[in-house]
């Protein structure tokens, strides 16, 4: 074991789930920069490190010492001083600053902010209020820094240190103490595993009450990340078991204690209910459970009630709609217009090219005829926008719609303050979850008929749930599809692969090089070949001959978000080949520049973005540690700690594309991708393309995806509900 003291020149490499860093260290008497490497809970430009370790070898990157543990000594120089301050340690110092408190104050000048952060107005451009807020960061920076420095020694990533802190301020290491478990369910981003591991750092039992019911709440909310609202009890104590290990007594009985809480509701299940099989009690999370009693009742109840008195009957209205209208309506176009004027819950479904928003055009002009409120919307703001230019009416998000306002306590439209609509018509709607479809339900006066649009050959809803297929399948309700493509979608070669596909066949393959067509098949079969390909694509050939913006016009959608060709992988060549800059911010282990495409992951409702939105990185503030995006025409901002809600977004994945179109995609297909190649996931990714798809890879892995049909079911009891047998 050999000791080095140095100060810290830059950071190389930061990998925030383990803290694992490369650094480069100036260390006197040495004159090239030491690289070290060695897991790091903050690791800053300025800082004087004193390290314990042994020096070794690396066969690409030569001699590295490799430290096992660390000690931060406060520089000493000004411009380590000056380093360290400008790195964006501190909220309200960039580099800028950091030179005028250091031209100010010298080898003095973190004692001052320290001690004496009043004489900070001694310098230009600082008044009362930035000194106060300089002193207020320092003091959460040294905090900060414990917390990070105890997470580290058990084993939790420094990244999570923020986040944690950012939740419970200086009540941080107490509570990690005497209750690790609270993270889980409190801190977003950070998870049962890896409250757990502090658990067990920290001497807690692992038969304790407290571990078991929170692993058991843990797999429920894992579940409803895949889909289901709910798990069957066996299946819930088998996964329980296999992830906590321990005696299923235990886990009985948390489940009971979860259940005398109100945390979690048990329902019994008749056998006929296919669902759920293979047990007689469903598990839910109460928020869960809630959302799909409710839809069910409150979609019933709308079935049931009277509608408005009409003059006119349908027959006649739709003698009206044939002279208004430019166009000549198809008769399964005419069935759903009649359903809408007679039923109040109808659902139309169909592929691309079937004419559902020409559908919806004819139902809104004899709605706008006869003098009747309407209401149209969609989840996304982009499928909102492009509902809105197509159908010739405005149309708003569902949150949106029901006027979401964050900070007052969620949605304002809701039983006691209805919509005011006669007419509700919902497009995308295989997108909708059964939350937002809780809610939405709740906003439908019952007078209105509700009209859901979408495509169940789609893949489903992000969220939990699966409302568009069991409406459906529930048998109940109005339900028409179109099948009949239009004559002019049928010259569309995206149109006609993308029903092949659905039906199980081979799109259209033949590349005809003498004429520009809107689908091609580019067989490649080695992965890196396939990326080589996609990002020349979107770089180059793309944008030289069809005119594309290769950012703003041209997205690629992985079926995947890990390996050679997931999204991850694609998105580091992409912001390689279309937005080369030399600065970067690293966090998350991500990079972030200038002018990046950038998606939103999670839900912000204080922010006003949803899981999926998409902008452009506007403005990065080194000083102020935010981030500002452009996002549907708004800036929204974004502090650094609050990056992890982003992710590049060049390539993403089909899920996340759901409910969006895009003038030109991309689509990589490979064997290595053999979990996710499915039918629905393919016909998904060929229809988000407006102008043009282009599909790089092997014709196995394409053969692979059109055969498998098997989509998997999601536990959810909504259906029964609708059918009466629960």
């Amino acid at each position: 074991m050999e000791r080095i003291q140095g100060q810290v020149e830059r950071v190389t490499y930061s990998n925030s789930e383990n803290g694992y860093s490369v650094i480069k260290v100036k260390v006197p008497g040495r004159g090239d920069l030491v690289s070290v490497v060695g897991n790091f809970a903050v690791v800053t430009p300025g800082e004087v490190l004193r390290l314990d370790g042994a020096w070794g070898f690396h066969k690409r990157f030569g001699e590295q010492f490799k430290a096992v543990r660390y000690e931060t000594v406060t520089p000493a120089t000004v411009e380590g001083i000056r380093k360290y301050l400008g790195s964006g340690l501190v909220k309200g110092i960039g580099p800028k600053m950091a030179r005028r408190i250091t031209d100010r104050f010298g080898p003095r000048a973190l004692d001052v902010i320290d001690s004496q952060p009043d004489r900070l107005r001694e310098i230009e451009g600082i008044g009362p209020f930035r000194a106060e807020r300089i002193r207020r960061a320092w003091e959460d920076q040294k905090e900060i820094r414990e917390v990070m420095i105890f997470l580290r020694s058990h084993g939790v990533s420094a990244a999570f240190g923020v986040r944690i802190f950012k939740h419970y301020g200086k009540e941080s290491l107490k509570i990690l103490q005497e209750s690790p478990y609270r993270l889980a369910m409190e801190v977003s981003g950070i998870g049962f595993l890896t409250a757990d591991g502090i658990a067990a750092n920290l001497g807690f039992e692992k038969e304790s009450p407290l571990r078991a019911e929170a692993g058991i709440v843990y797999v429920l909310h894992q579940a409803a990340r895949d889909g289901h609202l709910c798990l069957p009890r066996e299946k819930l104590l088998q996964q329980c078991s296999e992830l906590l290990e321990i005696p299923g007594e235990v886990l009985e009985r948390a489940v009971l204690s979860l259940h005398r809480d109100r945390r979690i509701v048990l329902e019994s299940v008749p056998a006929e209910a296919a669902s759920v099989p293979g047990d007689s009690t469903a598990v839910y999370l109460r928020g869960y459970h809630l959302a799909e009693q409710e839809a069910a009742r409150r979609l019933l109840h709308l079935r049931a009630h009277g509608r408005f008195q009409c003059s006119m009957d349908a027959g006649g209205l739709l003698e009206w709609l044939g002279r208004e209208l430019p166009f000549t309506l198809a008769p399964r176009q005419e069935e759903a217009v009649r359903a809408a004027l007679d039923g109040k819950v109808v659902v139309v479904t169909g592929g691309p090219g079937t004419g559902k928003t020409t559908l919806i055009r004819a139902v809104l002009a004899v709605y706008k005829h006869l003098g009747l409120r309407i209401c149209l919307a969609a989840p996304t703001g982009r499928a909102a926008k492009r509902l809105s230019e197509a159908a010739r009416h405005p149309a708003k998000t569902v949150h949106r719609l029901l006027e979401f306002q964050p900070g007052s306590g969620g949605f304002q439209r809701q039983e006691e303050r209805p919509l005011n609509a006669d007419l509700v018509v919902v497009d995308e709607a295989s997108m909708i979850d059964m939350v937002l479809m809780h809610h939405l339900l709740k906003a439908v006066p019952p007078r209105a008929t509700l009209v859901l649009v979408g495509d169940v050959d789609q893949l489903p809803s992000v969220g939990p749930g699966s409302v568009l297929k069991d409406v459906i399948a529930s048998d109940g309700f109005s339900v028409v599809v179109l099948d009949e493509v239009f004559r002019q979608a049928k010259r569309s070669r995206i149109v006609v692969s993308a029903h092949l596909v659905r039906q199980g066949k081979f799109p259209l393959l033949r590349n005809d090089p003498d004429r520009l067509q809107d689908f091609y098949f580019i067989e490649k079969e080695d992965p890196e070949e396939i990326v080589d390909v996609v990002v020349k694509l979107c770089r180059d050939r793309i944008p030289a001959r069809f005119g594309f913006d290769p950012v703003d016009d041209v997205q690629v959608l992985a079926p995947m978000q890990r390996g050679v060709l997931g999204a991850r992988r694609l998105n580091k060549n992409l912001q390689e080949a279309l937005n080369p800059q030399a600065e970067a911010l690293e966090r998350g282990g991500q990079s972030f520049r200038l002018y990046d495409k950038v998606m939103q992951v999670r839900n912000n409702y204080d922010k006003e973005v949803f899981n999926g939105d998409m902008g452009r990185i506007s403005r990065i503030d080194m000083e102020d540690q935010d981030v500002w995006v452009s996002v549907d025409g708004r800036l929204v901002a974004y502090d650094f700690s609050e990056l992890d809600e982003l992710a590049p977004a060049y390539a993403i994945s089909v899920h996340k594309a759901q409910g969006s179109e895009y003038p030109a995609v991309v689509v990589p297909l490979a064997t290595q991708h053999y979990i996710m190649l499915q039918r629905n996931l393919l016909y998904t990714a060929i229809t988000r393309g407006r102008k043009l798809v282009v599909v790089v890879g092997s014709p196995k892995a394409l053969g692979i995806a059109i055969r498998n049909d098997k989509t998997r079911e999601r536990f959810t009891l909504f259906r029964e509900r609708l059918t009466g047998r629960l």
